[in-house]
């Protein structure tokens, strides 16, 4: 029987006075792993390559067998100490496929076994499905992963930002992979599309792209922006809401007759009607998910409370071994695990639960 918590954030940070008072911390429930770090598309808005963060570099090309295995055991751990009926493993990178199937049939099998048989482990892959072939649909057939796309409408608009290297676009690479995903052997992994917002393209030309597909769901993803760098079209003086009228006039056409779902529109009639927020992208619910890096210095964000309400610090396979069962809860909470791999390197590192963040 699995554990309730509460699904919003509390009046304050004061976390002993919480505890003692019977506050329950909401676990992580949704795993964004990145199994390779680079890309084969060089799109144009991309935070991660193409913009300001470069930390990639740093990292590895691809997840190491070792570190996936790792990554597998603290997912299942966690899962199996808070009492966890169903968990989220989204395949992510740079392009997961990259990574080649030995590495993704292998993290989705570890992290199944490692979560045992008591929670469902549903898996998911976001791809740019240049490289989505027959090969992979069929392993994704066998292992039960469903399989979300990235598009951005139609090919000159998709074409202005996701390319190639070279230059060159990529509508006609994704959407030969698209047809071979949505073919009927292979439509039920269809998960749904994910698009970025170009405030120059059509709005319902580009709703109408999407939906040609039949998508179970498609994501509206607004562009990266802050109040220092804001996103195209809202300067630091401009007034009104550009994002928002582009959206209106989608949901104008989509509500009457809806052809799929779309999650952003979900979630706010959702929340007007007294619903939970199910995404972090509104509402005031604490964020469930948690992104491990291909790197073995960054599996550090999944902690385990222990039944005295401690929090475990240093969430690392390495120092919760050296820490010994006495100091840290989160290996309390598993003693006597025999499933886990054994320690490496000397990885430190704070975790922490519960906080809110993007992917």
């Amino acid at each position: 029987m699995g554990v309730e918590f509460r699904n919003e954030w509390p009046a304050t940070l004061d976390v002993p006075a919480l505890m003692r008072d019977g506050w329950v911390p909401v676990p992580f429930s949704e795993f964004i792993v990145k199994i390779h770090s680079r890309c084969d598309l060089a799109c144009d808005y991309c935070y991660m390559y193409e913009m300001a963060d470069q930390s990639w570099r740093d990292r590895p090309r691809r997840m190491s067998a070792e570190t996936a295995k790792w990554a597998a055991w603290r997912i299942g751990e966690h899962a199996r100490g808070h009492g966890l009926r169903n968990i989220a493993l989204i395949l992510h990178g740079g392009e997961p496929l990259l990574a080649g199937p030995q590495l993704i049939s292998g993290l989705v099998a570890d992290v199944r076994d490692a979560a045992g048989a008591d929670v469902v482990v549903n898996v998911n892959v976001q791809t740019n499905a240049v490289g989505l072939n027959d090969s992979y649909l069929q392993l994704f057939e066998e292992l039960g992963v469903r399989i979300g796309v990235s598009l951005d409408g139609g090919a000159q608009d998709h074409d202005r930002h996701r390319r190639f290297p070279s230059g060159r676009g990529s509508h006609v690479a994704v959407t030969a992979g698209l047809r071979r995903l949505t073919d009927a052997r292979y439509r039920h992994l269809f998960s749904g599309l994910l698009c970025t917002i170009d405030l120059r393209h059509d709005p319902i030309a580009t709703y109408e792209e999407l939906a040609a597909f039949e998508p179970p769901r498609i994501d509206f993803l607004l562009p990266h922006g802050t109040w220092e760098a804001p996103p195209p079209g809202r300067g630091s003086e401009s007034v009104g809401a550009p994002y928002a009228d582009w959206l209106i006039e989608i949901f104008d056409r989509w509500y009457p007759a809806p052809r799929t779902r779309i999650r952003l529109f979900d979630e706010i009639m959702g929340l007007l009607l007294g619903a939970q927020a199910q995404a972090e992208m509104v509402g005031l619910a604490p964020s469930r998910l948690v992104v491990i890096e291909d790197d073995d210095q960054k599996i550090t964000t999944v902690t385990i409370a222990s039944d005295s309400a401690s929090v475990c610090a240093p969430c690392t396979p390495t120092a919760c071994a050296s820490w010994g069962p006495t100091r840290c809860g989160a290996r309390s909470a598993s003693a006597g695990s025999s499933s886990a791999p054994a320690p490496r390197s000397d990885i430190r590192s704070r975790s922490f639960q519960g906080s809110k963040r993007r992917a």
